[in-house]
């Protein structure tokens, strides 16, 4: 099949909600993006990490078993973002132009959220949940020593922009 033709089927099963990671026999290959327009890209997502009162109260004064933990998760979960065509076969490798990741400090759980940005042919949405989801496990590996009772969950796409389908953006 030539790429003009495979990027036909493509948007044809795209158009009618097919997957497109599959050929036309089925099997798994990675999507050609280069018929696709360049555009600026953007996407948020979320991921919760439950860690109870108890645990909440030990990061609040500062009594946690490694460290900074918010400084060195951060870090891993842009770090995750950058990485994401390595750990998830499909995805393209992309030349992102900014990541973030930031924590919110509740009662009993820390809500993570990650931004996600570049200017190429195919979006970061993986990117970005990539980057909230290795957040809360490098949180998690950070405070187990404190609880086996944590756990991750939560993980969404909050927004993203960009490319032919245009915004999305989560329900409350």
């Amino acid at each position: 099949m030539s790429s003009l033709n495979e990027t036909e089927a493509m948007d044809a099963a795209a158009a009618t909600g097919e997957l497109t990671h599959l050929d036309s026999q089925g099997l798994p290959r990675m999507v050609d993006v280069s018929a696709k327009a360049e555009t600026l890209r953007e996407a948020e997502a979320e991921a919760v990490l439950w860690v109870g009162a108890a645990v909440m109260s030990k990061i609040r004064s500062g009594d946690t078993p490694k460290g900074n933990i918010f400084e060195t998760a951060r870090i891993a979960g842009i770090m995750g973002a950058k990485r994401t065509s390595d750990l998830i076969p499909l995805c393209h490798p992309l030349r992102l132009t900014h990541a973030s990741v930031d924590m919110e400090v509740l009662d009993d759980r820390i809500v993570i959220r990650s931004k996600v940005k570049t200017c190429g042919n195919t979006g970061v949405e993986m990117e970005a949940l990539t980057a909230a989801s290795i957040t809360g496990l490098t949180l998690y590996d950070m405070l187990k020593a404190l609880s086996k009772e944590m756990r991750l969950d939560g993980l969404r796409l909050l927004a993203k922009s960009g490319g032919r389908s245009g915004q999305y953006r989560a329900k409350e």
